[in-house]
């Protein structure tokens, strides 16, 4: 795969190579490989320094395979490394939450993803959930753990720069501020996304299944979404927020040729009464409250039929998901 890569793209002046993989999946051997292919970035998703609660969540690694992943791409001259945590794990305490931060730490790594574990529907922690056999810990608490994180991370000289994600200055994941900037990508291979002007398009699933579709000659492709203005524009603000650095408004005008403050006046002026959200030099950030409180903020984008229609009526633009 890396020789093709090669062959067909020039990849020599990438400024970041991205491999995921999990703890304990990399020898010295395969980072060689990876080393001489040009990746120079690694996330791995370590989600808890805690052996049983590695269990439960059905992870195969523990937390000796994470120390001897750290040092191996150490040993191999990898400087940009970033590592994935999960909290508010089921029955998980604030102090069992504070321990595993405080050794995912003491890597001293440049980057840090964290995200609260998310119970969706369908899947084996939802049916438990649902019995009564998996308790998630209370909301003040995850508040708590939440603050705790961006305490910690702050001590440890590792920047905020979106809602869950942390960095020293200049390890920024490049790929990830193209989703949060709302710009355009390319999704290459199995089970690959990809976001173009009007459609987000997801690729087959798993590998035999996309190889069959491609190797016959058809698009290994699952879905296309189009996406209209009205998509276009909910998503911009949902994602240009998430950052510390927050949205310019004078990128919604150059985008949409609209008014920020105009099209959404309500929804901002009663956003920055509850002290959710903020306003300088027309660069809107989400105060500290508001990015404990992210989800609510971004319904208030959320705009129905008739909101939207008389908008955009207003602003004479057409969008085709909509009846007018």
């Amino acid at each position: 795969m890396f020789e093709t890569l090669h062959r067909k793209f020039d990849i020599a002046g990438l400024e970041e190579f991205t491999i995921e993989l999990n703890p304990g999946d990399i020898d010295e051997e395969k980072a060689d490989i990876l080393k001489a292919y040009g990746i120079n970035r690694i996330s791995f998703g370590v989600q808890v320094m805690d052996d049983d609660m590695l269990a439960q969540l059905g992870r195969v690694h523990r937390v000796k395979d994470v120390y001897q992943t750290v040092n191996i791409l150490s040993k191999k001259e990898f400087t940009n490394i970033s590592l994935d945590l999960i909290y508010a794990l089921p029955n998980q305490s604030v102090e069992q939450f504070q321990q595993s931060l405080k050794e995912a730490l003491q890597f001293k790594l440049p980057h840090y993803s964290t995200y609260a574990l998310q119970i969706e529907p369908q899947t084996v922690f939802y049916k438990r959930h649902k019995k009564g056999l998996l308790h998630r810990p209370r909301e003040e608490d995850e508040v708590t753990m939440y603050q705790i994180l961006k305490e910690s991370m702050a001590a440890n000289g590792v920047k905020q720069y979106e809602i869950s994600n942390f960095a020293k200055p200049g390890f920024e994941s490049k790929h990830n501020l193209t989703y949060w900037n709302n710009e355009y990508y390319y999704g290459f291979g199995a089970g690959a996304s990809g976001y173009v002007p009007g459609k987000r398009i997801a690729n087959l699933r798993p590998l035999p299944i996309y190889i069959e579709k491609a190797g016959s000659g058809e698009k290994p492709i699952l879905e296309i979404d189009k996406i209209g203005v009205r998509e276009e524009i909910e998503e911009e603000l949902m994602l240009g927020l998430r950052k510390n650095a927050g949205y310019d408004e004078r990128i919604f005008q150059h985008k949409f040729g609209l008014s920020l403050k105009d099209f959404y006046s309500d929804q901002l002026n009663k956003l920055i009464r509850q002290g959710l959200l903020t306003v300088k030099q027309g660069v809107w950030k989400l105060t500290n409250e508001g990015m404990l409180l992210a989800n609510l903020v971004f319904e208030e984008f959320i705009l129905d039929d008739h909101e939207l229609e008389e908008k955009m009526r207003r602003a004479k633009i057409i969008d085709k998901n909509l009846p007018i």
